[in-house]
């Protein structure tokens, strides 16, 4: 008798034939940091969702930021998302809602029939729609052209009630530029930074480049408006701003029918008032301060915003002391025999009791960064990919939910306030009562904000140094040994150097690591 064996087919392997390969697509439509953790919080969500599906397999996550939802062609990702659809590498894709999709009635559409076309479906969670059982593309046609409708609407709205204020003159700027304040919605002058705006205009006068000025201003530790280093570019629009004269002019620039920003050059009318807040400088100063800086980019053959305005060296700005914290400037020296480039402390060069930190020789550090980069280039997998495996294997995820909770207090918050006032207005609350319930409310919105923002800059600066470190990687694995010095690969992997002494500095890399090279004299 014939002896059969029956053998078991690979239960785990059919199923996973069977198995819908499931990708997410998240945007958010704007670049600051805010909406890149909400961006964080929907690539969590996404991940988390999809591998709970026993019937899924997770494919991955595409995501743009700080892109405009109008126009697909905008988006890298949604292109790529297309592409890989298009090459049957998806089944299914989750977002999540039609806005986030597109604003346009005619590319959803589009998109939805070419996915279709190709057994590709849509699920959008907001509305409830899955696009593998719509019977027509009515629902899906009215909810996108509500979404492109809204779009425009708010645009629109917004447009027709600056341009009014414009007109009027009730415009009032949430935003006035370094050497003023906004109190109460009128712009009044802060008289610490307007010394430096006067500063600014007599060093244009005096014949100095903006270029000069920054560095001046950096190597005395001048502050900006935000607390960062001063650039060129930046002395040039203080030079070129009317409303230090106290005048305003609106509409400089405008957001044109495709969403995009322009500088109005005509196309619309502008609207100027004199003596609208009290001048930082004459109208004599700043036309002579334009006109020196118009003969200066003459002289040299420049034309404006063009890039040799900017930073004319590799290390400029970048050598920092490590004695005292100022700036290196950079200088010619000579000696008998040749002459050479050297980086000096500007506070040492203004007065060197206050620092004993003498000047380093260009060429040197030149040679220190080949030798750290040929270091990486031949123990990188030693140095650099361990970094990279703990930083990818940190959890966000803690992180991410208490932005979340957060987020929700402060909504809670301003449902509050919203309430407080609406009882105030009835006349259901005494001013005293009013007033002592609003201020813990503000207050207590304050502390929330702050908690939030360090949340952002904690998960966006870990996330930044992860893809540093990987472009770093890519790099230093597939080039072979470095013979002189790269400005470009200086330009894109260095922060800043600090200078512990004349023969010792540390290239501070964007990757957050911290290098450290010895050098001759």
């Amino acid at each position: 008798m014939r002896k059969v064996t029956k053998i078991q087919g690979n239960e785990s392997v059919a199923a996973k034939k069977n198995k819908l390969r499931v990708a997410a697509y998240a945007r958010v439509s704007t670049d600051n940091v805010k909406q890149l953790v909400s961006l964080d919080v929907q690539k969590h969500h996404y991940e988390t969702y999809i591998k709970a599906n026993s019937d899924w397999d997770f494919v991955g996550i595409y995501y743009d930021e700080g892109i405009s939802g109008t126009k697909k062609d905008n988006r890298a990702e949604l292109q790529r998302l297309i592409k890989d659809c298009e090459d049957r590498k998806i089944d299914f894709i989750i977002t999540k809602s039609v806005s986030r999709f597109a604003r346009n009635t005619t590319d959803c559409l589009e998109l939805v029939r070419k996915l279709t076309n190709i057994g590709v479906f849509i699920y959008f969670e907001k509305e409830n729609i899955n696009t593998q059982y719509m019977d027509s593309e009515l629902m899906l046609s009215i909810l996108s052209s509500l979404a492109e409708n809204e779009s425009i609407s708010i645009s629109e709205n917004s447009k027709w009630a600056i341009k009014r204020r414009f007109k009027d003159g009730t415009y009032k700027i949430s935003y006035p530029p370094y050497g003023y304040d906004c109190v109460d919605g009128s712009i009044v002058v802060n008289q610490k930074q307007a010394e430096v705006v006067k500063r600014i205009f007599t060093d244009a006068l005096s014949g100095k480049g903006t270029e000069r000025i920054a560095q001046e201003l950096n190597s005395d530790g001048v502050p900006t408006k935000k607390g960062g280093q001063w650039r060129a570019n930046t002395i040039r629009g203080i030079l070129q701003n009317e409303k230090y004269t106290g005048d305003l002019l609106m509409q400089k620039t405008y957001t044109d029918e495709t969403f995009t920003r322009r500088r109005n050059k005509g196309e619309l009318d502008q609207y100027f008032i004199e003596n609208h807040h009290e001048a930082i400088i004459s109208h004599t100063d700043f036309e002579a301060a334009n006109e020196a800086i118009k003969q200066r980019g003459k002289e040299k053959g420049v034309k404006k915003d063009c890039s040799k305005y900017l930073n004319r060296y590799p290390l400029s700005t970048k050598v920092i002391c490590g004695e005292c914290g100022s700036t290196f400037k950079r200088r010619i020296h000579s000696s008998k025999r040749n002459k050479y480039i050297a980086w000096c402390c500007s506070k040492h060069i203004s007065n060197i009791e206050k620092c004993s930190m003498i000047y380093i020789r260009e060429d040197r550090i030149h040679e220190a960064f080949i030798l750290m980069m040929n270091k990486l280039i031949y123990s990188y997998k030693v140095m650099l990919r361990p970094l990279l495996q703990s930083l990818k294997s940190t959890d966000y995820a803690v992180n991410i939910n208490q932005a979340q909770a957060i987020e929700s207090k402060i909504e809670e918050n301003a449902e509050q306030l919203k309430v407080l006032v609406n009882l105030m207005t009835k006349g259901y609350l005494e001013p005293a009562l009013f007033n002592s319930q609003k201020n813990e409310l503000i207050e207590e919105a304050k502390n929330l904000k702050e908690k939030k923002d360090m949340l952002y800059r904690s998960i966006n600066g870990e996330v930044n140094r992860v893809t540093e470190l990987e472009q770093l990687i890519k790099y230093v694995s597939k080039t072979d040994t470095i013979l002189e010095f790269d400005e470009d690969r200086f330009e894109q992997f260095v922060d800043k150097i600090i200078a512990f002494s004349p023969t010792e500095i540390g290239f501070e890399l964007k990757c957050g690591i911290t290098l450290r090279e010895r050098m001759k004299r």
